[in-house]
């Protein structure tokens, strides 16, 4: 993934802020063992663990042989995102048709190294702390390898603890343009309303406040 200077997080806190945000939820990229074939794209729920991300899949998935042979994988997310068209990036005093259409987005993407999980009690803590995260409130029965409901359940389905190696952070809205720019760009996303437009000027207006002019910022010692 390019990032520009100006589209880096300003620091890891930047990106785990937005990622608390969102749903968890990204596509896991695993090579494929025949490497004329296209790598495997997996949508998953991911919890944050420490240094791990925690996912779960069903067993009949065909990702498995082509996880466990991989040293790494990919996972990556992405959110808040707009095409900005070309009438919006027009220069000063230029005509509308001249400007150059883009898209805004974030984009978080991990790289890990993948462990599969077989162990009942390992898979039923893995469950667990999903359920804890995407269900804080409860009413739910307790997972336990030993005990019903889940107990049966389990063998159908086998964990992965990602290791992340890496995280590569991109928040791209623009921020080496001017200041009015962004501001009039902030007034379109807002009036315009369309999909993710009210998240993409949320973040285009936290990183205006931020960093201010780009140059000017990246002029002083």
């Amino acid at each position: 993934m390019l990032i520009h200077p100006w589209d880096a997080a300003l620091d890891a806190a930047e990106w785990q802020d937005w990622l608390a945000s969102t749903d968890q939820f990204g596509m896991l990229a695993v090579n494929n063992l025949d490497p004329a074939q296209a790598p495997l794209v997996l949508p998953v729920h991911f919890t944050v663990a420490g240094e791990d991300l925690l996912i779960h899949l069903a067993r009949p998935n065909p990702v498995w042989p082509h996880l466990e042979a991989a040293a790494e994988v990919r996972l990556a997310v992405v959110g808040d995102y707009a095409y900005i068209p070309t009438y919006w990036r027009a220069k000063a005093g230029g005509p509308d048709e001249d400007g150059v259409p883009t898209s805004y987005y974030t984009a978080v993407q991990f790289l890990c190294r993948p462990t599969v999980v077989d162990d009942p009690e390992s898979k039923a803590a893995i469950l667990t702390a999903q359920l804890a995260d995407f269900q804080p409130e409860g009413r739910h029965a307790a997972v336990a390898a030993g005990a019903a409901p889940y107990a049966r359940m389990l063998p159908g389905i086998r964990g992965v603890r990602l290791t992340v190696l890496q995280v590569d952070a991109k928040f791209k809205y623009d921020d080496a343009n001017p200041v009015e720019h962004r501001q009039r760009v902030i007034g379109y996303l807002e009036q315009r309303r369309h999909g993710l437009d009210a998240g993409a000027a949320t973040q285009q207006r936290r990183r205006l406040a931020a960093i201010g002019d780009w140059r000017t910022r990246r002029e002083q010692p």
